[in-house]
Order: C-alpha cells, then sequence, then structure tokens
C-alpha cells in the first residue's frame, strides 16, 4: 500500500508526468522481469497475465454492478 504523501504527490502530477513515470518504471524493471531462464520468465509473465486479468474481471464486476444500480435508481 502506497503512504498517503506518495498517493497525494502523483494526484498532483500532470497525465505526462505519470506516463512518464510509468515508462521510466518499465525501463528501470524490464530486466528484472527478462532474467532467468525461459521457463521461469514464462511463468513470471503468467503469473502478471492472472494479476491483470483479475484485477480488470474486479473493475468490470464493479462497473457492472454500478450500472445496474444507476438503473434501479432511474426507474
Amino acid at each position: 500500500m502506497l503512504s498517503k504523501e506518495t498517493l497525494e504527490s502523483y494526484r498532483r502530477m500532470t497525465p505526462g508526468e505519470r506516463l512518464a513515470l510509468t515508462f521510466k518504471m518499465i525501463q528501470e524493471n524490464t530486466p528484472y522481469l527478462l532474467a532467468g531462464r525461459s521457463d521461469v520468465v514464462d511463468r513470471r509473465f503468467e503469473l502478471l497475465r492472472r494479476e491483470n486479468d483479475r484485477r480488470n474481471e474486479r473493475i468490470l464486476t464493479a462497473l457492472a454492478a454500478m450500472r445496474t444500480r444507476s438503473a434501479t435508481a432511474h426507474d
């Protein structure tokens, strides 16, 4: 979990600054993601895919619930 100070600093950034930070983090971390035997790298990326899929599913579930609540409130 990020500290309140870190979150506030992130919120004050412009979209361009956040994008630049994202690219910097990708560039710095790519060597670590690709380090090791090919089967280790494959497992590492499979884990990332599963985590991303779970996060995306939770987001879509929350959006669907909001849409349902919104539709119910307008009826």
